[in-house]
């Protein structure tokens, strides 16, 4: 079990996790890190929102062990299960009422600052301004061929399960996770003409800063990695690494998206 000390209802939480699976006749481990308890469990259980979920993803990448995410806060989609369901949810996974959900990562690599940078993402890798309130300057382009030359705050190169993220927020469309794609999003663009663009998971896309620093930065999954001097460039591909969450039999990705986002009208 993993959890988020810093949120108020997550120690009580894993303690009633622990009876409950005590109750069960399995054995709850807590203290390692998230590559060691991975390497010594058949699940992990990780108490916390969507940031939690990342943290740990990025490091048991590339690990079989798979993570159902339990939710002690609001909006989140890699949390798929709320903390007042947490009973009902480890029934099902007693019961074998689940399946296993393979989710991509992504890379950036390159060099930034003068410094090497590898980096994997489970949602997104975004190259945004800093601190200037200035647009900054990139040259994006997929294969040796160039997108375009974006003026903006910055583009996000979301992975199929980071669509619901930060690119949803910058106008980018809502991809199902099972889908093979990359989602470039620019990030309040100068030209309106700019929009979300699709392109194959499979693609090399390449992100040069044209703006003179300190006015341009890398981060993954929401933290800071690096600046980029003008004339710097990351490369952002499909990572070898996936993981696996647990997704239960009484619920989607759909029925999440009905939920969490509060999509009325009529449901088939």
């Amino acid at each position: 079990m993993i959890g988020n000390v810093h949120k108020p209802d997550c120690i009580g939480i894993v303690r009633k996790a622990a009876r409950l699976i005590q109750k069960a006749g399995r054995k709850a481990i807590v203290d390692g890190s998230p590559a060691d308890l991975a390497r010594h469990s058949d699940l992990l259980l990780v108490f916390g929102g969507d940031g939690t979920m990342l943290h740990a993803a990025r490091d048991i990448a590339g690990s079989a062990t798979p993570m159902l995410g339990v939710n002690i806060g609001s909006l989140g989609f890699l949390t798929a299960v709320p903390s007042a369901e947490l009973a009902r949810a480890l029934n099902h996974v007693w019961r074998g009422q689940f399946k296993f959900e393979p989710r991509a990562m992504i890379e950036v690599s390159g060099v930034c600052d003068g410094k090497k940078v590898f980096k994997t993402a489970l949602n997104d890798i975004v190259v945004s301004r800093g601190a200037s309130s200035r647009l900054i300057a990139l040259d994006v382009a997929t294969d040796g061929e160039l997108i375009t030359h974006y003026r903006c705050d910055g583009l996000i190169v979301s992975s199929p399960t980071g669509s619901t993220a930060y690119s949803l927020a910058a106008g980018g469309a809502i991809v199902l996770p099972s889908a093979e794609v990359f989602a470039l999003t620019p990030i309040c663009p100068h030209a309106l003409s700019n929009r979300s663009i699709i392109l194959p998971l499979h693609s090399v896309i390449q992100v040069k800063a044209a703006s003179p620093p300190p006015s341009t930065l890398l981060s993954v999954d929401g933290e800071l990695v690096a600046n980029l001097n003008e004339g710097d460039k990351v490369t952002i591909r499909r990572s070898a690494q996936v993981i696996r969450l647990v997704h239960l039999a009484d619920g989607s990705f759909l029925e999440a998206l009905r939920r969490k986002l509060q999509w009325r009208g009529a449901y088939f």
